[in-house]
């Protein structure tokens, strides 16, 4: 497999993480077809085995999230916001903490934005309950799944 096509599968994997936290992006598909591709191009039996457990993360994953309760929170400024500050503390758990570190990290990174938005602890551990009931719990599940197939993927890659 050429760098060119590496990079581009890497791309097409980001792209999928960043999508999850985006309304109306298919992140979750958009970082398995970037694994899908990788296996194609480079057909050794590690990347078919991590598209495999690649496919049944995702699965196991929509099906965690058909049983969460279905509630959409609304789209604002303030949305985003939260967004953006629980996909990074998602990120920097799990690196920092391997792989189990992303759910604090994601509920680190709400309640720090409630904080910052409201002042005070009590205010903003009561947003982040909110948050969570409302459609938080769905997009952790998705996001850690994600980030499972991508820590897998990169683990490979690097493994030669």
């Amino acid at each position: 497999m050429g760098a060119w096509d590496l990079l581009l599968s890497g791309l097409v994997i980001l792209l999928g993480l960043c999508g999850v936290l985006l309304p109306g992006m298919p992140g979750a598909w958009l970082v398995w077809a970037g694994v899908l591709w990788w296996a194609l191009e480079d057909p050794r039996p590690l990347a078919w085995a991590v598209l495999v457990g690649a496919t049944v993360v995702l699965l196991l994953s929509l099906a965690v999230r058909w049983t969460l309760p279905a509630r959409r929170p609304r789209r604002d400024d303030t949305t985003r916001r939260i967004t953006a500050y629980a996909g990074a503390g998602a990120f920097l758990g799990f690196v920092l903490v391997p792989v189990l570190g992303a759910i604090p990290g994601f509920v680190g990174g709400v309640y720090l934005a409630e904080r910052l938005r409201l002042g005070r602890h009590g205010e903003a551990v009561a947003a982040l309950r909110t948050v969570m009931r409302s459609g938080g719990s769905r997009v952790l599940t998705e996001l850690f799944a994600c980030l499972l197939i991508t820590g897998a993927w990169l683990g490979a890659v690097l493994a030669g």
